[in-house]
């Protein structure tokens, strides 16, 4: 009978792994436009870079506000509906931004849809997380997060193919796709049964006190740095390559396709990142992606030929977002189910200070003559503080009984 059971739940985990993962997708698709779209907005109206910069920074103000407010909203309301209202926001706010005829109407549409962007990520991280099996619920997390790599992929092409040819309205028009699939989400995800399992739903007030109790303080104040450190050398670095690759006598089509060949590996840095957290454990693959990747970043910086630029790039992709996929199942675990998307959303909100900071600090560092070695060389440092404050204060949070069961997950 135990078997029966688990044979007819793998449909079902693939399917709402299948669901969450789409509407991440798109997500990563935005973001990854983003830098594309950017490059080209740039040159269409002879915006500096420290303009250029704001605009990527204020997208992540709003990524903050939704992350911390979803991850509330999520707790009391329900995964699923936070989920699906997030996805309208973005994608609304989003097409909207095609119409922008002025640098200060798309600073307020950024806002919007990062707002939806940073709510969406760990409400979905959390759905997932409480949808799967527990001796696979980390690979569950790490699979849903490897959607943002195939996001990214089709960002590359589409900004390849679509934005040098019609604009960058075209990629803005584009990114507002996923609201119709928040309407057919409505109708098809369930609630998870950890949340339906919930008699009584916390005060908001009592769900943030509680991150800062004797309890979870230290999990919380390592999550929030360990969080700051990847959004600050995550954004700063991969919103600026398209336009580094150009600022180093490459044209911008040329830089599009560097940049697409960089993302190819951030697909099996997702999957071998997916393999490790359940065989090796979630800190361990935590802190060992970002020293690698620290190191990618440090090797791109120092680079003087397209050779090194695209082995450095491959490496810096493959690694840093394996580590994001860790980060994630890492977070979601240190939390219960009461708390467990408020500690996860106030972590990524918190985080999101370095996505608002890293953009703007390297246009202020590029407009100044600094060079890239020592802007790669900052993030070099970041990510190495980053794995140091996990690996000598973080816990791991594996589930005791997966650890000993040795049984292969479902996944």
């Amino acid at each position: 009978m135990g078997g029966q059971t688990a044979r007819k739940s793998r449909p079902l985990s693939w399917r709402l792994l299948g669901l969450c993962g789409v509407g991440l997708l798109f997500d990563a698709m935005e973001v990854g436009m983003l830098a594309f779209i950017f490059a080209a907005l740039a040159e269409d109206w002879g915006l500096a870079p420290n303009i250029t910069g704001l605009l990527g920074s204020v997208n992540f103000i709003g990524m903050a506000v939704g992350a911390a407010l979803a991850g509330l909203l999520a707790d009391r309301f329900g995964r699923r509906r936070l989920f699906v209202w997030t996805l309208m926001l973005y994608s609304l706010a989003t097409g909207a931004s095609a119409l922008a005829g002025t640098v200060a109407v798309l600073l307020v549409l950024r806002v919007l849809a990062g707002m939806g962007l940073g709510g969406e990520l760990p409400v979905a991280t959390t759905y997932v997380l409480e949808s799967a099996p527990e001796s696979s619920r980390g690979r569950a997390v790490v699979y849903l997060n490897s959607f943002w790599a195939v996001g990214m992929l089709v960002a590359a092409f589409v900004s390849y193919f679509i934005i040098p040819a019609f604009g960058w309205q075209a990629g803005f028009l584009i990114g507002a796709l996923p609201a119709l699939y928040a309407v057919y989400l409505r109708r098809r995800l369930p609630e998870t049964p950890a949340f339906r399992r919930q008699a009584v739903r916390p005060s908001l007030f009592g769900q943030v006190s509680r991150l800062w109790g004797t309890e979870f303080r230290r999990q919380t104040a390592v999550l929030w740095l360990l969080w700051f450190a990847a959004n600050f050398s995550y954004y700063g670095m991969f919103l600026w390559l398209p336009s580094v690759m150009v600022l180093k006598g490459y044209t911008l089509v040329r830089s599009f396709a560097y940049v697409l060949i960089m993302t190819l590996t951030q697909i099996p840095g997702y999957l071998s990142a997916a393999y490790l957290v359940e065989r090796w454990g979630r800190k361990p693959t935590v802190v060992a992606y970002l020293l690698l990747a620290a190191l990618s970043a440090l090797g791109f910086g120092l680079s003087d030929s397209l050779g090194m630029l695209l082995a450095f790039g491959l490496a810096l992709s493959f690694f840093n977002l394996g580590a994001w996929g860790a980060i994630y199942a890492y977070t979601s675990e240190q939390y219960p189910v009461r708390i467990r998307a408020t500690g996860t959303g106030w972590a990524a909100g918190f985080g999101r200070l370095g996505s608002i900071a890293a953009p703007y600090l390297v246009g202020l560092a590029i407009g100044a003559g600094v060079g890239f070695a020592w802007i790669f060389g900052a993030f070099f440092a970041v990510m190495v503080l980053g794995a140091l404050v996990v690996a000598g204060f973080g816990r791991e949070s594996r589930p005791v009984n997966a650890v000993k069961s040795g049984r292969r997950p479902p996944w």
